[in-house]
């Protein structure tokens, strides 16, 4: 399968490439005519946690695109340098100044169409302290029955959100994987 041209110039000479196999390779790869870099596109981490306090869990409503005014778990991309678990503590004081502790990772969804994997990781609140970031409007603790289920911004926080109810009510917590469409 041949990637649509998303790279145009070699980030190492600025000259132009074309989308070819590379000898030993099975796919078409951006390849520089000039100096021969081969520019490989892979898919981006995103990472971010699912914060509990009691029977409440935290959701931070965008004030970014894309999906601005939607709710969300708090989640961003994966930093170089980082581990999946240091980017999800990250993302989560960035966007909802929660103080968390980590209680494992909990579901990891791929998002192949806008070329993404997700990492959620289930996660108590220490405190109910929350001060949101400049990429969150508010942030507030749900109920399950207080959840805006029609104005949530992705179906990975869906999908993860319907996992953690259906866990909770079975005392469970198993890894979920799966694939969005």
């Amino acid at each position: 399968m041949t990637p649509p041209p998303r790279i145009q110039h070699c980030r190492v000479c600025g000259a132009a490439v074309a989308y070819r196999v590379p000898d030993g390779d099975t796919r078409a790869r951006a390849v520089c005519g000039a100096c021969g870099e081969i520019h490989y596109e892979n898919p981006i981490n995103v990472v971010g946690t699912l914060p509990v306090w009691g029977d409440q869990v935290l959701l931070c409503r965008r004030n970014i695109e894309p999906r601005y005014g939607y709710w969300t778990l708090p989640a961003g991309f994966m930093e170089m340098g980082e581990t999946t678990a240091e980017g999800a503590l990250r993302e989560t004081v960035e966007e909802s100044g929660a103080h968390v502790e980590l209680q494992g990772l909990y579901t990891v969804l791929n998002v192949v169409r806008v070329g993404q994997v997700h990492f959620y990781f289930r996660a108590r609140m220490l405190d109910t302290h929350i001060d949101p970031g400049p990429e969150t409007i508010e942030a507030r603790l749900f109920s399950e029955h207080e959840i805006p289920w029609d104005e949530l911004a992705f179906r990975t926080v869906r999908r993860t959100l319907e996992h953690y109810f259906a866990d909770r009510r079975l005392a469970a917590w198993p890894v979920h994987t799966g694939d969005i469409g």
